[in-house]
């Protein structure tokens, strides 16, 4: 009992510490070669109001692995057949991510969602538009195998001793995340839904609690990778000799999920590296 007692102090202390600022306005990143990046915060399994929705932008990145933007398409497909087919399993799975659909579902928004409404809405919407607009996958595929070692980093982590016997306090730790979540939520530009700030505390709940075992070295390496893939992805449309950006250059949308932004917004003002990147 000890042991436990002390691991959840130390979870508690680290939880206090790693809830950012919950933003909801974007970050918008100028890139010292030319072109942006609209960092846009959204909330998952959730439906963004219409007047939070980012209007203007060239192109779409999204923070998914090519092989998960198909399995996002497939989802949405069998959505269509078995309406709630993937939202019930979720429920009844016992993850986190159950925890997260079963605490927005009692709330009065538009959601819970799966798959990811914004994210499918927003890659429909750059297939559909302008003869289809260009799409990149800034998680790399299964053939990187650096990203193959980080990936096998992070299981190693996750099946840690301490890792594995702090999942006794998750109901506890996910609501004090939620709790201390609250204060860190800030003050909208304009009116939102009563009930959007609420889920704003439970997404960054799930997103502690999802990413607890991740350690700052491997935060980083991923963060410094999305960057570095971000910058790549502008890149990839400067050199494009069929557009015609204008002399802002072209804007890339990356919907970010809200408790995430800072610190990839952080990661990406502090990136040099520039990965090369092809469209999807």
């Amino acid at each position: 009992m000890g042991i436990y007692r002390l691991i959840q102090s130390r979870e508690v202390t680290r939880l206090s510490v790693e809830v950012p600022e919950l933003r909801w306005e974007p970050s918008v990143f100028q890139d010292p070669d030319g072109g942006s990046a609209i960092l846009w915060p959204y909330l998952p399994c959730v439906r963004m109001p219409l007047k939070m929705r980012p209007r203007e932008w060239d192109a779409l990145a999204i923070l998914s692995s090519p092989d998960e933007l198909i399995s996002l398409r497939e989802e949405e497909g069998q959505d269509k057949e078995s309406p709630g087919v993937h939202l019930e399993s979720a429920t009844a799975s016992g993850t986190t991510l159950g925890m997260l659909v079963r605490d927005l579902s009692q709330l009065q928004l538009e959601g819970p969602a799966i798959p990811d409404p914004e994210r499918i809405r927003l890659l429909r919407h750059a297939e559909n538009s302008r003869g289809g607009m260009p799409i990149f996958a800034l998680e790399p595929g299964i053939d990187d195998q650096k990203w193959a070692d980080w990936q096998s980093r992070w299981a190693d982590e996750q099946v840690r001793f301490r890792n594995l016997i702090s999942t006794f306090g998750r109901n506890r730790r996910w609501a004090k995340a939620r709790l201390m979540a609250i204060s860190r939520i800030q003050k909208p530009p304009f009116a939102i839904p009563n009930d959007l700030g609420a889920a704003a505390a439970v997404c960054a709940a799930w997103w502690l609690e999802e990413f607890k075992s991740l350690t700052p070295e491997l935060s980083r390496e991923r963060d410094e990778r999305f960057a570095s893939r971000i910058r790549g992805a502008i890149s990839n449309l400067r050199e494009s000799a069929v557009m015609d950006w204008g002399a802002g250059g072209p804007s890339l949308l990356v919907p970010v999920q809200q408790c995430y932004l800072p610190s990839l917004e952080d990661s990406l003002i502090a990136c040099e590296s520039v990965e090369k990147m092809e469209r999807e």
